[in-house]
């Protein structure tokens, strides 16, 4: 499955109450760090399809997400879990490292 464009009109509805995991890429077009990261977790949508939802949030389209979970640097990844914040990384990260996470 590819990855879900998050905004605040759909991320209760994806990732608050999805009944799965949730990967959440805050990123931005600007961002050199984000466009190499960005491969990665396309590769991880593709591989975890079914098992975890993938969501990307722009945070200059979507700047009222970015500053309801503290995004102050990008890449930032978090993971929900029944609606809740697990886990969480800034900066680029390996895909074991974001694998990691996901368990």
């Amino acid at each position: 499955m590819a990855e879900i464009i998050l905004t605040t009109a759909n991320f209760e509805e994806e990732v608050l109450r999805s009944d799965k995991p949730v990967l959440v890429d805050f990123w931005a077009t600007w961002c050199g760090p984000c466009r190499m990261l960005a491969p990665v977790i396309a590769q991880i949508a593709e591989e975890q399809d079914g098992v975890v939802k993938v969501g990307k949030v722009d945070v200059d389209e979507q700047p009222e997400l970015a500053y309801r979970y503290g995004i102050s640097s990008i890449p930032t990844l978090k993971v929900f879990k029944n609606g809740q914040l697990i886990k969480s990384s800034v900066g680029v990260v390996p895909k074991a490292m974001i694998e990691e996470m996901l368990r």
